[in-house]
């Protein structure tokens, strides 16, 4: 049976491997603005059942337990932890930090559908919209802003209206409105990069609005929210990993001893 011990316990060695893989994206992306951390879920694979629950015995009475030899484990999921991450200060007046639940919109430029991001490093293209990221490659915010280019200040409210402060005027003047979006399922967007998420059948249609209606979360200029990252947490989690390796490769090491002393009865 030491052959089902080396099978088990890969399997037990693959599982860790890839959650290794997790925690280190986490580590990784520590500094990432509104990266949100991920968790890998387990699970138990099929067992051999050599003696079932309330199974007759000899004298035709049912066993009060089984005999069940699990068969490993495997990596269920991985899931998102989108608990908030805390506020850098940055006094720059195009970075906004979303405090609670959504995402603000932009457009894919390549392929014109919409895409959903945390990262509030807003910026000015050349033709004066407002889009996230650099303004070489920064995707239009949606619905658009265009930000007039004689504007001398600009303002960003906590419910997401966009103001401007023109020359010869006193008062602000409106020129847009941030939507914020949600989903009943964020878990279920998928992750594309660059601060980038998905809508997914799982996640559900976007729910949209504006900052501080409907559940969502209003927003706050000159900052930007860092990534939800624990570094002592993610230590903590590396260092079990891998604990959790060296013990299965350690069963590994045994069945195989095992296997060797019974081939060597024979001589």
């Amino acid at each position: 049976m030491s052959v089902q011990t080396l099978y088990t316990a890969a399997t037990g060695m693959d599982a860790m491997q890839t959650k290794l893989d997790v925690i280190a994206n986490n580590l990784a992306n520590i500094n990432t603005t509104a990266f949100k951390k991920d968790r890998a879920n387990f699970e138990d694979l099929l067992y051999r059942n050599e003696v079932l629950p309330g199974q007759l015995d000899a004298t035709q009475q049912a066993t009060p337990v089984g005999t069940q030899v699990g068969l490993g484990t495997r990596v269920q999921s991985t899931q998102k932890d989108f608990g908030q991450g805390a506020f850098q200060e940055t006094n720059r007046k195009l970075d906004v930090a979303i405090l609670g639940d959504g995402f603000l919109q932009v457009q894919d430029p390549v392929s014109n559908n919409i895409v959903y991001t945390r990262s509030g490093n807003l910026d000015i293209n050349a033709q004066g919209n407002l889009v996230i990221g650099s303004a070489q490659t920064g995707r239009p915010i949606e619905p658009a802003i265009a930000i007039p280019q004689d504007a001398l200040d600009i303002v960003i409210s906590s419910t997401g209206i966009v103001s401007v402060l023109q020359p010869g005027v006193q008062e602000l003047q409106q020129v847009g409105q941030l939507q914020l979006a949600k989903f009943i399922n964020p878990d279920g967007l998928m992750k594309l990069g660059e601060n980038l998420y998905q809508q997914t059948d799982a996640s559900s249609a976007a729910i949209t609005g504006d900052p501080g209606t409907n559940g969502l979360g209003t927003l706050q200029q000159h900052a930007l929210e860092a990534s939800n990252v624990q570094p002592v947490g993610e230590l903590i989690d590396l260092i079990t990993t891998q604990r959790g390796f060296e013990l299965n490769s350690q069963a590994v090491q045994a069945g195989d001893q095992l296997m060797q002393l019974i081939a060597n009865l024979r001589r």
